[in-house]
């Protein structure tokens, strides 16, 4: 479930700031490399009217997998992310808060220790959702980039320490509205953050065999995720569509596109070309991460990781074939302000 209490600020109870007619409501992911905060109203056609949103890398999975713990520098820049995420629904007095924690904090043995902290310095309450509520809200929040013509349709989140893939019917989706029907899903333990740490991309030598071999090695484990092997020949005769939702997914597109800096609204919902992808990811495998850095798509933190994502991905398209990829830039937050706003009547 996904809370709704709302958040307080240290030495502040009462709050003030610009409020919007319509009811504000907030949604705040802490994920293993994103702290994310997403605030919105519901605008008149029932879909969302962004008010307000921040985004940082903290990185909160770092060393997890050969530790079982979070770290201290992790917890530390986590922390610094989500008294910046206070501060703003402070301001923008929020009717009501939706707090989600994902792989990082349901791996790490001191994961409900620090979130507990949290809570009590900062008001902010947060649930561990399981991968199947996670792949579920995710599916929420993509809902409108569904396409009715699809036979099926297949969501895919690369996060920092799990990449979840949900099945679906986009039929069955589009009027199923908070509750969205899935055929399968599934979560397999490959994410960005984990990735850079277990298998490091080599800074000099023969990248492109370095990259193949470890595409083809995600490629099998992959493979046997979801009880949805029956599926495949609908997305390889192209009567399936894959969205991608996730920081890799839209970072390539950004780079594809050449934009001076990123753009929400030229990147969520585009269409991007399998073959053009792979040569973007191409592109960026042989640069060194000094210049991914340069990039405003990329910047310094996702500089090492953005190959990592274009690998999962790569491995992804390779087990399910398909000529292109929707973009997402939304997801589980989306589906996190949907449900509040449903359970607050906003709009009623």
């Amino acid at each position: 479930m996904v809370s709704d209490g709302r958040a307080r600020t240290p030495r502040s109870g009462a709050r003030h700031g610009p409020r919007s007619r319509a009811p504000v409501f907030a949604a705040l992911d802490l994920g293993t490399n994103n702290c994310r905060l997403l605030m919105a109203v519901q605008a008149a056609d029932g879909g969302l009217r962004v008010v307000d949103g921040f985004s940082r890398i903290v990185r909160l999975g770092e060393g997890l997998a050969h530790t079982g713990r979070l770290s201290e520098g992790a917890m530390a820049r986590a922390y610094q992310a989500l008294a910046a995420c206070a501060q703003r629904i402070e301001a923008r007095a929020p009717v009501a808060v939706g707090c989600v924690a994902t792989q990082a904090c349901r791996a790490a043995s001191n994961g409900d220790v620090f979130l507990r902290r949290v809570e009590k310095d900062l008001g902010l309450r947060f649930d561990v959702i399981s991968p199947e509520e996670e792949a579920r809200l995710s599916v929420l929040g993509c809902a409108s980039l569904l396409e009715p013509r699809a036979e099926h349709a297949m969501i895919v989140d690369i996060g920092g320490g799990s990449t979840e893939m949900s099945w679906v019917a986009p039929s069955a989706i589009l009027g199923a509205r908070l509750n969205p029907p899935i055929i399968s899903w599934g979560t397999c333990p490959l994410g960005v953050v984990t990735l850079a740490e277990d298998e490091p991309e080599p800074e000099s030598g023969d990248k492109r065999a370095w990259y193949d071999a470890l595409v083809a090695r995600l490629a099998e484990v992959i493979a046997p995720v979801g009880a949805a092997q029956h599926l495949r020949s609908s997305f390889a005769e192209g009567r399936g569509d894959i969205i991608g939702t996730s920081g890799t997914v839209t970072s390539l597109a950004g780079v594809f596109l050449d934009l001076p800096r990123y753009n929400r609204g030229r990147v969520d919902g585009m269409w991007f070309d399998v073959n053009d992808c792979r040569r973007t990811i191409d592109r960026l495998l042989l640069q060194t991460r000094e210049e991914r850095a340069a990039n405003a798509c990329i910047g310094k933190d996702r500089a090492d990781l953005v190959v990592m994502g274009g690998a999962i991905l790569d491995a992804v398209l390779r087990v399910w074939p398909v000529k292109r990829v929707r973009v997402a830039d939304r997801g589980l937050r989306e589906g996190v302000l949907m449900r509040l706003m449903a359970r607050h009547g906003a709009g009623a």
